[in-house]
């Protein structure tokens, strides 16, 4: 199975494609870390995404499928994975489309975790951080047990710049207007399958489950 997830930030398709992943034991691919690692070693694709990168620019469509590429391309993938963060936009989805073609692949479903954009702002709104040690929570989920308190190191939690709701917002606009294309293009495809991202984490897992074994 070649899955591609889709969905809004904040809409929980990486916690999704992870337990996706796992059940089926097939890899969870983030674009960001094949980046990360290939950086860390040193890989010629890694070098010539780090040039972009370090001037603060975004890396172009076609490196980024090349690097993607040579990662479906290892053994660990010969049973299909999880793609999490790619592709972003139209081009980069028809490039895709046609490198997977090369191979005599194909893309089996595009999985849209829809959450409506007023629940994704008061999501994030709510997750809270401590600076010191990492550690996460959420002012309605997992609420640490004294409020504003990190329950490992006492540290004072804080609200990130990222989860703010202008931030969010701006966030939201740049998703519907780049992202958004792609629910149409995997639409006609007749791969789409879309799920509601509202619900209860593991009822959402559930009913991606059914459409993966339908």
């Amino acid at each position: 199975m070649k899955i591609i997830m889709l969905g809004a930030p904040g809409a929980g398709k990486g916690t999704q494609a992870k337990m996706i992943a796992d059940k089926y034991n097939i890899p969870h691919i983030s674009t960001g870390d094949i980046f990360r690692s290939n950086i860390k070693e040193g890989t010629p694709l890694g070098m010539e995404a780090k040039e972009y990168m370090d001037k603060g620019q975004l890396v172009p469509d076609d490196l980024t499928v090349r690097i993607l590429l040579d990662r479906v391309s290892k053994d660990d993938c010969r049973n299909g994975y999880v793609l999490d963060g790619f592709p972003r936009t139209i081009p980069q989805a028809e490039v895709l489309d046609n490198e997977v073609a090369k191979l005599g692949q194909k893309i089996d479903y595009a999985i849209d975790v829809n959450v409506p954009d007023e629940a994704i702002v008061r999501r994030m709104g709510g997750r809270r951080c401590c600076p010191k040690c990492g550690a996460t929570y959420h002012i309605e989920y997992i609420r640490p047990q004294k409020e504003g308190i990190c329950d490992e190191c006492g540290s004072d939690l804080i609200l990130r710049d990222d989860d703010k709701p202008e931030t969010v917002l701006k966030r939201l606009e740049v998703y519907h207007q780049q992202t958004q294309p792609l629910i149409d293009h995997y639409s006609k495809l007749n791969i789409l399958r879309t799920v509601d991202g509202t619900k209860d984490m593991q009822e959402v897992f559930e009913a991606i489950t059914e459409y993966l074994e339908a």
